[in-house]
């Protein structure tokens, strides 16, 4: 079950929040986003896959994660992290880049001028009775099409974790 709610921060900008109740361990949860044979099985909207994904969770590290388009186009991301408080909180910046991780211009893959850039993302787990309690906040959006993209997006990923970690039996 999700929640998702908005929040602004300012006049035009606002946040994207999304809860999870997941029916799976904290360490399970956790490491569904460190490793990345897990984070392939989860990254992406739907009909997207990841065929790759280069995990450097630390601070001050940057893991590289492919997301692929159901017509085979390749999107690089990276996750720049600042916060990294094992099975509590990750902290990190997310930009396009290319596939060694060099960030760079959207356009440059086809996105529409105004793509954003430099995206903060909070990522809370706690230990709950049902198993674990996700929250992700993507921080700063103007009102529009990204938003609702990137909303949308989010959304299908934290589906797929669900219904990974239901397949994956870890309880």
């Amino acid at each position: 079950m999700s929640a998702t709610t908005t929040t602004f921060t300012a006049d035009t900008l606002r946040d994207i929040v999304v809860r999870r109740q997941l029916e799976a361990p904290l360490a399970v949860v956790w490491r569904a986003f460190m490793e990345g044979p897990e984070v392939m099985k989860w990254w992406g909207p739907e009909g997207f896959t990841a065929p790759s994904a280069r995990m450097d969770v630390r601070e001050g590290g940057t893991s590289v994660v492919c997301m692929r388009s159901p017509d085979g186009q390749d999107f690089y991301s990276a996750w720049q992290y600042s916060v990294v408080v094992p099975e509590r909180r990750l902290e990190y910046i997310f930009n396009l880049c290319g596939a060694d991780g060099t960030l760079i211009d959207p356009t440059t893959v086809g996105m529409p001028p105004g793509f954003p850039r430099d995206v903060p993302h909070i990522i809370t787990f706690q230990s709950s009775s049902a198993g674990t309690e996700l929250v992700v906040t993507e921080r700063g959006y103007d009102a529009g099409p990204f938003y609702d993209l990137s909303k949308a997006g989010l959304e299908q990923c934290l589906d797929k974790l669900e219904r990974a970690l239901r397949a994956g039996g870890r309880r």
